[in-house]
């Protein structure tokens, strides 16, 4: 269960600051959402990295599952009204949804999505491993892009751009995911070549030729994403920005590059005019 011994007073403090140690991709693409929106977005990408990191920071999957149930229950509370949970990202979260800026149901889809995360039969197709990416990051994108604003075919949009930025991050994190013990690369690719998850987890790079091919797969879905995304408003493109990083990641996984930690000038500088232009 996650720590509930912050004070309240102080758990608003300072969230831009966990977001941009947390997530310092989507940290830079927040700067570029209106100023009075930025806390609440903050709150939700504080959020998607406590869900993200309920499997790492477990012991097993059953430890896993409760981390996500306490986050579904901090969301339900706040959308019933009851009082905020003592905690560094849960108090701005309920603030974020008392005030109607986050919606309660793609929160708590996030939370679901995170599930299969936990499953000890891993992704076993590239089909539920597309779901997921869609539920997972494609989810971020579609709760910030509401919160900013978008609405019907842009939410589709978004969610389309967000998948792709989330498989770039799955391709670029393997070897970090082995050494937690875990592949969320999909079953059936890994089949493909000869693979299991076992053996990824064993030796990571065994898994560079799967990589490529998602990677250049990923470009296609992410071309197409990218062609759709023009409905998007201006005001959301923070929500969009996240897919100028995934084209420039996955050109480099496709190429059998590795992508730099941290981020050079590149890409941060490709991302700074990508929302100047209000287009991603």
């Amino acid at each position: 269960m996650p720590d509930t011994s912050a004070p309240a007073g102080e758990t608003a403090g300072d969230l831009a600051g966990f977001v941009r140690l947390h997530d310092p991709d989507r940290f830079l693409c927040a700067l570029f959402a209106p100023a009075e929106r930025r806390p609440a977005l903050f709150a939700l990408l504080a959020y998607n990295h406590e869900l993200a990191r309920a499997r790492e920071a477990a012991s097993n999957p059953i430890a896993a599952l409760i981390r996500l149930q306490w986050w579904r229950e901090a969301v339900a509370e706040a959308a019933e009204g009851r009082p905020a949970r003592r905690h560094e990202v849960a108090t701005p979260l309920h603030a974020a949804i008392a005030a109607g800026l986050l919606d309660p149901a793609d929160l708590s889809a996030l939370a679901d999505a995170r599930e299969a995360e936990a499953a000890e039969e891993g992704l076993p197709t590239r089909v539920a491993f597309a779901a997921h990416l869609r539920g997972t990051a494609g989810g971020v994108a579609v709760a910030a892009g509401r919160l900013l604003g978008a609405a019907g075919e842009a939410l589709v949009a978004l969610q389309a751009l967000g998948a792709a930025y989330g498989l770039a991050g799955v391709l670029r994190s393997v070897a970090a995911h082995a050494a937690q013990g875990r592949c969320l690369l999909p079953g059936d690719a890994l089949a493909e070549a000869g693979l299991d998850a076992a053996a990824v987890i064993q030796a990571p790079e065994s898994a560079a030729p799967v990589i490529r091919r998602l990677a250049e797969a990923g470009l296609g879905d992410l071309a197409a994403a990218r062609a759709a995304a023009g409905g998007v408003p201006r005001g959301a493109v923070a929500a969009a920005l996240p897919a100028v990083l995934a084209a420039r990641d996955l050109r480099r996984l496709a190429a059998g590059r590795e992508v730099p930690a941290p981020r050079g000038l590149g890409d941060r500088m490709a991302v700074t005019l990508a929302g100047l232009r209000g287009r991603a």
